[in-house]
């Protein structure tokens, strides 16, 4: 059979071309497909908004109620909450009510951006009629933030992020950290000055392990001093690992504090280290002695939550968090912000049945503390058999200077349904 002829050189370079056009011509092809599969996706999300929407129901009474109940305590029973609650607009009958409170939220005095003034006019902006400030292993912006809530309809609920260090009861398995959050009545735990010395320690043991990440990272090729991890962090603040993180940014070592994390400073990383954290459980019953309610935070993070869990909740654990933004201020898009996380109601008023009975409990043991400390003589106080009525004498006894008329209103409705023992 003959051979077809060989191609001339000509019929080459067309051949070329025609094969560079069939190129060009093919990228319009693609981005027409890539177009129809965006638009694909946004039907399909319209599509199951439009379901969502379909799924809501109208409040349950016992929604409502829930509803009413959250925002009288958060508004501290105010005259005419009840009513302003129960003319809320109609619009509300479309959905599940909700109320913005906000349980894990840091500031300055540990490793969050905002002081605790401006982290309450955020939560303010933000909507949020409940805020829980729990700073890492301290109480110091509790005060801050009391005061800065004065100025709007904001509820503080006085907090801390104690650090802890879980190991596995039956030995089974590796140490890991863990985080419990302590929420307090108005008046706060019912021993502070243990509680300090307990926190204390622990900030202690921060400083330490700054320095053994510091030097981690210098084994790693990036030098970095405590002075200036001490500076990022603030005066009088211990230093933790967003600080060492914030540093690593300033250095150029990372691009981002995500990438610090996620690189070399999550937990296990070539650059964690542990301070001198206690044991879960023993921070658990801390809480409890001092009349706190103890919650486990972020538990998806943990690698072994079922055991943390159990050997926690047979200390005293009280509950595990399911929501709250943990918000920083890192000015991280993926980061929630304050106020965010919108929990049910239900979970709320729940929250709030259980906190209250312990709350009240250690208002009367802080209250006890008062009378055994009272002078001598002082006016009325073996007459009283309720906390609003001690409150009262208290206040007005000589030996005290006169408090701000607000303060006096609010301590005594928050002490006004508790009864005290003989």
């Amino acid at each position: 059979m003959p051979r077809p002829p060989a191609a001339t050189s000509s019929e080459e370079e067309i051949k070329k071309e025609v094969a560079a056009v069939d190129v060009v011509v093919a990228a319009p092809d693609d981005d027409v497909a890539a177009d129809r599969e965006e638009e694909e996706e946004q039907k399909k999300r319209r599509r199951r908004k439009e379901k969502k929407k379909r799924r809501r129901r109208a409040p349950s009474e016992e929604e409502e109620a829930a509803l009413r109940s959250v925002l009288r305590w958060a508004r501290r029973g105010e005259a005419g909450d009840e009513e302003a609650d129960e003319q809320r607009p109609a619009a509300t009958g479309r959905r599940r009510p909700r109320v913005a409170v906000e349980l894990h939220a840091h500031s300055t005095c540990s490793d969050g951006s905002l002081s605790p003034a401006a982290l309450v006019q955020r939560a303010h902006r933000n909507g949020v009629k409940v805020l829980a400030l729990t700073d890492h292993d301290t109480m110091a912006g509790v005060p801050e933030a009391i005061e800065s809530a004065k100025q709007c309809s904001i509820r503080i609920i006085p907090g801390v992020e104690i650090s802890a260090m879980y190991s596995p009861s039956d030995g089974i398995g590796a140490e890991e950290p863990v985080h419990i959050l302590a929420y307090y009545g108005s008046l706060g735990p019912a021993k502070p000055q243990e509680l300090d010395r307990f926190l204390g320690s622990i900030r202690d043991g921060r400083y330490t392990r700054a320095k053994e990440m510091l030097l981690n990272l210098r084994s790693l090729d990036m030098p970095m001093e405590l002075e200036d991890v001490c500076t990022i962090a603030g005066d009088g603040v211990a230093p933790g690992r967003l600080h060492v993180a914030r540093a690593m940014v300033e250095a150029g070592y990372v691009e981002n504090i995500r990438q610090a994390f996620s690189r070399y400073l999550y937990d296990g990383g070539p650059a964690y280290a542990t301070g001198n954290e206690p044991a879960g459980e023993s921070v658990v019953q801390l809480v409890c002695r001092n009349g706190g309610v103890a919650v486990l935070a972020h538990p998806w993070a943990l690698k072994n939550p079922v055991a943390v869990i159990k050997d926690l909740k047979a200390a005293g654990l009280h509950g595990i968090e399911i929501g709250g933004s943990d918000y920083h201020g890192r000015d991280n898009k993926d980061e929630p912000d304050v106020g965010s996380v919108d929990l049910p109601v239900l979970a709320v008023s729940g929250f709030l049945d259980a906190a209250q009975p312990i709350w009240h409990n250690a208002t009367k043991e802080i209250l006890a503390n008062i009378t055994e400390r009272a002078p001598n003589g002082s006016k009325g106080l073996q007459r009283t058999n309720s906390a609003k009525d001690l409150c009262n004498l208290r206040l007005l006894s000589s030996d005290l200077e006169v408090t701000d008329s607000t303060e006096v209103e609010v301590l005594q409705t928050e002490l006004s349904d508790v009864v005290l023992s003989n």
